[in-house]
């Protein structure tokens, strides 16, 4: 009898999950399709699908399909990046204040890319391509400072924070070297802004995307086991180490190459994973409800930032005041009653 209510009740919370991910998919649809819609000029949902589906609609067909549908559909895909990629240090570290935005790796995409920008006169994809290879460095650095003596997560935050506030540094010195003429793009690409999405700077992230997260869906079990320990894990079949450094490359990848596209989107990849486990509960998996809210965080934060404000700001200004509260929050939480998503 005992086991038959278990088994009840681990079906209701499955069922509660599945309800909360197709709420947060529907959520994420309707976003996407006002973005196409609003603007300088509104355009109703006929006119919209006309477009998508190819045919010619005076105005809507520049308007929507060369600037408003480039910019949501790298919103979408960033915030979905940035969401997976958070969601999977903090499961992986059991902490959810194990996020890329706290432990260095997209500072160090952001000190990259400011010094291409400022120091060595870059600009366009070579600035992406730097901002790259500053997140996967900073990633290898603080993964290999932390394993000494057996790997801990307690130990990868910290290392990770003492990095970021080396690459902080590293920004602060790179900015106060800088010329008025590239000093507002630096700044705007710091902040994090879907200003110059184009259907060139959407392909790489959606190939990354459509690689990457079938990878890091298909170790979704192993992850969730290694939740539980390195030993319970090990003794459960996963590989511990082999795990741990695949998912790890592939969530770097992830988010680096979202950053590359839009810059490092304040807070997205920290708040995704804790707003996801509030909303859908603790059967199944995050990785799909953190990847949705970060896709909604990053869409409606734009549509705020380019119509309710007064003047047109970055995405990252939106998220910026959203996630550093919720920062304050966390910690709060965190410390009263341990650190677990």
């Amino acid at each position: 009898m005992s086991g038959q209510r278990v088994i009840a009740g681990r079906r209701a919370r499955l069922c509660t999950h599945r309800r909360a991910v197709l709420i947060l998919a529907g959520l994420a649809t309707a976003v996407f399709a006002l973005s196409l819609m609003v603007g300088g000029t509104f355009y109703g949902p006929l006119e919209v699908i006309r477009v998508i589906l190819g045919d010619s609609v005076a105005g809507a067909s520049f308007t929507v399909g060369e600037l408003r549908l480039p910019r949501a559909v790298m919103g979408l895909l960033t915030g979905c990046a940035f969401g997976i990629a958070g969601v999977t240090f903090q499961t992986l570290l059991r902490n959810p204040l194990a996020s890329p935005d706290i432990i260095g790796i997209s500072t160090g995409a952001s000190a990259a890319a400011v010094f291409g920008i400022v120091i060595l006169g870059l600009g366009g994809m070579a600035v992406s391509l730097l901002a790259l290879g500053g997140a996967v460095a900073t990633a290898v650095a603080v993964y290999m400072l932390s394993i000494k003596d057996g790997f801990t997560g307690t130990r990868l935050i910290l290392i990770g924070i003492g990095v970021a506030a080396m690459m902080n540094s590293v920004v602060t010195w790179v900015l106060s070297q800088a010329p008025a003429w590239s000093l507002a793009t630096a700044m705007q690409w710091l902040t994090g802004s879907l200003n110059g999405a184009t259907w060139e700077s959407v392909v790489p992230l959606a190939l990354a995307f459509a690689i990457l997260v079938p990878v890091l869906a298909l170790q979704g079990r192993s992850l969730d086991l290694l939740r539980l320990g390195d030993d319970s894990a090990a003794g459960l079949g996963v590989r511990v180490d082999r795990t741990r450094i695949l998912v790890i490359v592939c969530a770097v990848a992830l988010l680096a190459f979202a950053t590359a596209a839009a810059g490092p989107i304040a807070f997205v990849a920290f708040m995704s994973g804790p707003i996801a486990a509030r909303l859908v509960g603790p059967a199944g998996g995050l990785r799909l409800p953190a990847g949705l809210v970060g896709a909604i965080l990053v869409m409606v934060s734009d549509l705020v930032a380019q119509y309710l404000l007064g003047t047109r700001f970055p995405v990252g200004v939106v998220t910026g005041v959203l996630g550093a509260p919720y920062l304050v929050y966390l910690l709060i939480r965190t410390n009263r009653s341990g650190g677990s998503l």
